[in-house]
């Protein structure tokens, strides 16, 4: 062969090979999916995409890249879903080779809902609606779309929440400075919150310590990717469960309540395995037999959406039994399935035991299809892992409660502000403080002031369950804060503030103070916390139950109730009459004359 003929561009990606790194669900030890990494025979990849930059083939070379990930994933036999990596220039600049890709999914029988792209940098000189334009395509076919390289590259957050990834990766180097680098954490949190609102996961990569580890569990990362876990490897992984103990992948996170009513179905999502819903018994059967670790399998139409639900056990007694062969094997499979027990993402796991659990005997430990907004399957939740989460959440909720009260503490309104923070919204944080809490003590006895507290506990209770924006939280002793949205601000403070209150035989009065966060106006918790000190003092100097409230950005405040404590004035003292007045008039001023006798 002329060496001249060898394309020097795409003939050394032919012999690239491809490592295989599982991405890890730390609440359940699940491996959720695969990402393809590339590895050449000499050099570095970086070396392959210089090479092909000087001659503007990067596009071209990304794609074949893609393509033989999927051939390689293929030749192994793998049913995980699949991560592949494109440059944000190739999706916008070279839609029309994905076509490439499409055409090789559809000749291996994978499906674009397996398939994850996650956008790479650069990204500053791309034009973001043409990008926006051609994302939206890829999602039209199926594909789900994630942006790699969040904290080291050049990834504008505004891009974030325009493209609405499923899911943001957190750069290697940000997290190899947790948790001592505050920076890092601080961006964690960030992000975190980012996620929470925009509903994107957050996916950490390069997790190389039981150190790094435990920050992100403890911020409330649910899926990691890195060598402490599960080093990148030859072939993919057939466990879909991680070997490290369970206590260690499980342990309760800090941060990990992310409704009021428990975490989401999201949190424990596992891999479905997919087939057409016209598929025969002796298709499903092949299936569940060259993979032990395939609790079930989901029959989906042309659009990926869940059809049927064929549990294991059940499908395989029906077909290996007498004559199952015989009377199911060509026929479809769906004659021996069952309806899917269908959830959304913002389904939470209680509602999804319930769910499981509530209905036919015989399929309490069937999974959940958990789907988006638009019915299409994203994976399952396993009773199983429904059942041991529910119980950590209950007895993460029982230790975080206050024992007076049994509302939560500031750790938990922390992580409400810092979401509504990340999702731009405008919102209210008060702080409300019983008057004189100490004077009920000390004249009526702590006994007494305890039940004060329960009283005003009970009162924020009655307020978060009848208002739908309002989060309440204990900080401890008297104090206590409340996050509301603007149009229940006025209700809520009425909830709190109008029911007169008596301790003990003493009238007992609150003081609320607001701050009201804009989008611009704050970056955190810790800020927002700070600029209501003077607020909440401003607030006790009133006379009766007060309410000051003031915005970020301005020097107003708004005596809302409340009124300063002016001393009274007194009459004025005028001295009396004079009982023996002077001679020379009947009461006017001495004349200057003498009345002589008559």
């Amino acid at each position: 062969m002329n060496p001249g003929s060898i394309d020097h561009v795409l003939g050394p990606a032919n012999d690239v090979r491809f490592a295989f790194q599982p991405l890890i669900n730390i609440r359940t030890g699940a491996v959720v999916s695969v990402e393809a990494l590339a590895r050449p025979a000499d050099g570095h990849i970086t070396d392959l995409f210089r090479e092909a930059a000087r001659d503007r083939r990067v596009g071209e070379l990304d794609v074949e890249l893609a393509v033989s990930a999927v051939d390689r994933v293929s030749e192994q036999q793998s049913l995980l879903p699949l991560h592949l990596n494109v440059f944000g220039g190739t999706v916008a600049y070279e839609s029309d080779r994905m076509r490439a890709l499409h055409d090789k999914l559809a000749e291996v029988g994978r499906r674009a809902p397996e398939i994850t792209l996650e956008l790479s940098p650069p990204f500053a000189r791309l034009e973001f609606d043409k990008l926006r334009t051609e994302v939206e395509r890829l999602r039209s076919h199926g594909y789900r779309i994630a942006i790699d390289g969040i904290g080291e590259g050049d990834v504008p957050l505004k891009l974030i929440t325009d493209l609405g990834p499923d899911a943001i990766k957190l750069d290697p180097g940000v997290v190899q400075g947790l948790p001592d680098d505050p920076g890092s954490t601080a961006l964690l949190r960030s992000l975190r919150g980012l996620c929470e609102a925009t509903g994107a996961v957050l996916i950490a990569e390069g997790v190389e310590s039981e150190r790094q580890l435990d920050a992100l569990r403890q911020s409330g990362v649910r899926t990691v990717q890195g060598n402490l876990l599960a080093p990148a490897a030859r072939r993919p992984p057939t466990s879909l469960q991680i070997t490290e103990p369970a206590a260690e992948i499980t342990d309760a996170p800090a941060d990990s309540v992310p409704t009021p009513s428990g975490p989401r179905v999201t949190d424990f999502l596992s891999p479905a395995t997919m087939l057409p819903s016209d598929t025969t018994a002796d298709s499903v059967r092949g299936v569940l037999s060259d993979h032990p670790e395939v609790s079930g399998v989901v029959l989906v139409d042309q659009y990926n959406r869940p059809e049927y639900s064929i549990d294991r056990n059940r499908f395989l007694l029906a077909v290996t039994g007498p004559y199952g062969h015989a009377l199911h094997a060509q026929r479809p499979a769906a004659r021996l399935a069952d309806e899917p027990r269908v959830v959304n993402t913002a389904t939470t796991a209680m509602e999804a035991l319930n769910l499981v659990s509530g209905s036919d005997q015989t399929r309490v430990h069937d999974d959940a299809v958990v789907v988006d907004e638009q019915g299409r399957c994203l994976g399952v939740v396993r009773a199983v892992h429904l059942i041991r989460g529910m119980a950590e959440f209950r007895a993460e909720q029982a230790a975080a409660l206050n024992p007076l009260t049994r509302l939560p503490g500031s750790d938990a309104i922390q992580r409400d502000v810092d979401s509504r923070i990340a999702g731009g919204e405008v919102f209210a944080l008060s702080w409300l403080d019983i008057d004189g809490f100490k004077s009920v003590n000390d004249n009526a006895g702590f006994s007494t002031g305890d039940e004060l507290i329960r009283s005003v506990g009970r009162s924020l209770t009655d307020a978060a369950t009848a208002l739908d924006s309002v989060r309440v939280g204990h900080v401890g002793g008297d104090d206590f804060l409340l996050v509301a949205n603007l149009d229940d601000l006025v209700t809520l403070a009425e909830m709190v503030l109008d029911p007169p209150r008596e301790a003990g035989g003493i009238r007992v009065g609150l003081s609320l103070s607001t701050l009201v966060c804009t989008q611009s106006g704050t970056a955190s918790y810790q800020e927002a916390s700070r600029m209501l000190v003077p607020l909440k003092q401003q607030a006790k100097s009133l006379v009766g139950s007060s309410w000051v409230m003031s915005r970020i950005g301005s020097d107003r405040v708004d005596v809302l109730r409340g009124h300063e404590d002016i001393p009274e004035q007194t009459e004025p003292v005028f001295p009396d009459r004079d009982p023996d007045p002077p001679l020379g008039g009947s009461g006017g001023p001495h004349n200057g004359r003498r009345r002589g006798n008559l």
